[in-house]
């Protein structure tokens, strides 16, 4: 049996330093996150504001109340079309830093199967005879493990595409029917 500790003090000092760099990544990808929501949030609230002055100046220059209806029914359209701007945009966001996130997670994940891997193989050479086997069955529980984990993440991914897709579709549906809805009240006032 071998004096030899599994793991040395630099692998543990490696360790801890990959720790600190990952999480001042993680960090570092949610205040950017949060920077850019904020920017849209405050971009979306003067938009907001400048649309609401000017409908309520054009509602004020209304004499008759067929034109007003005719007003309302011209303003859902770009109404709705900058809601689903807006969402597509919170969308983004928080797609785009959950997968800098997964990725950061992924090869965490990947470099302590590793680690475990080595610190095995660093067990078996100094372990009694017959250990091998115990080994080898905690190594193929990791591979099992990892090819799980390799098949949900895709049907998740999988499963988000599809959920994507739905979503844009029925929002431009839902921006086709405010058009044409106002289109044909514009026909009627």
């Amino acid at each position: 049996m071998s004096n030899t500790p599994f793991v040395s003090p630099e692998q543990i000092s490696a360790a801890g330093k990959a720790n600190v760099e990952t999480m001042m990544f993680i960090a570092n990808t949610a205040f950017a996150s949060a920077e850019r929501l904020a920017a849209l949030n405050l971009n979306t609230a003067r938009s907001l504001l400048e649309d609401s002055v000017a409908n309520v100046n054009a509602m004020l220059a209304i004499k008759d109340p067929q034109a007003m209806m005719g007003l309302q029914a011209s303003l859902a359209q770009p109404a709705v079309e900058k809601a689903v701007a807006y969402s597509r945009s919170v969308y983004a966001i928080a797609t785009e830093t959950q997968e800098e996130l997964n990725k950061v997670l992924e090869a965490q994940a990947t470099t302590m199967n590793a680690n475990v891997n080595s610190a095995l193989d660093q067990a078996v050479k100094s372990a009694p005879a017959g250990s091998d086997v115990a080994v080898a069955a905690v190594k193929q529980a990791i591979a099992a493990a990892n090819s799980a984990y390799d098949s949900m993440s895709k049907a998740a991914k999988q499963v988000a595409e599809i959920a994507e897709a739905n979503v844009a579709a029925a929002t431009t549906a839902t921006v086709k029917a405010v058009g044409a809805s106002a289109a044909k009240v514009k026909k009627v006032a």
